[in-house]
């Protein structure tokens, strides 16, 4: 039996007032780098991780060493957790991109699985790059505890698959910065022991 400890990555700027994020490079912001701390030792309090494996932007590998140094290892990045490529989005707020693509964004937000963000990723393809990260890291560790450090879009294509949901609901998950999902897989099937723990978070 395997089980995955999936993490989002502490506050950054851009979450309010909200901008598409997806591969820029932002740090986290002094709130997200106490939100780290805390969930590190939630984390390391809770459960015996033998890997931390991250995503390759800044604000999931600084999330991800925060938790690796409680646990005595190293993050190890991998490319198919990065947040997904919102291409000409990126930077934008809701407002702006709905000025400039009004079809595109409202399709976004109402159906998501159909929709196609100007020169970046479908969801479909956020999906399978995801999921095979995801394969390839638990056949490594068939019988382990892992933590999966990834972005918002990461974990709720990953929740889907776990929950057996169409990417449709993806909208209904919510991930908050730092926030915990705890996932086993045995015999070739999933169960949900939470969905976006908080409390670790009271009082930042």
């Amino acid at each position: 039996m395997s089980r995955i400890i999936l993490v989002r990555h502490g506050h950054v700027d851009w979450l309010a007032p909200e901008r598409f994020r997806g591969r820029a490079e932002l740090p986290l912001s002094s709130l997200g780098r106490r939100q780290a701390q805390a969930v590190a030792g939630y984390i390391a309090g809770s459960w015996k991780p033998e890997a931390v494996y991250t995503s390759l932007l800044g604000r999931c590998r600084e999330t991800g060493a925060a938790i690796a140094a409680h646990l005595r290892l190293e993050p190890q990045p991998i490319e198919g957790l990065a947040d997904i490529d919102y291409g000409e989005w990126q930077g934008l707020t809701r407002h702006q991109a709905k000025e400039r693509w009004p079809d595109e964004t409202e399709l976004w937000f109402r159906a998501p699985h159909f929709a196609v963000i100007p020169g970046g990723e479908t969801l479909a393809a956020v999906l399978s790059r995801a999921t095979e990260a995801l394969w390839d890291i638990m056949r490594h560790h068939l019988d382990g505890t892992v933590v999966l450090v990834g972005h918002d879009s990461i974990n709720r294509v990953l929740l889907l698959v776990a929950l057996e949901l169409p990417l449709s609901r993806y909208w209904h998950l919510r991930q908050d910065p730092c926030g915990i999902n705890e996932l086993l897989y045995d015999n070739c099937s999933f169960m949900i022991c939470s969905i976006n723990q908080t409390q670790h978070l009271a009082g930042l």
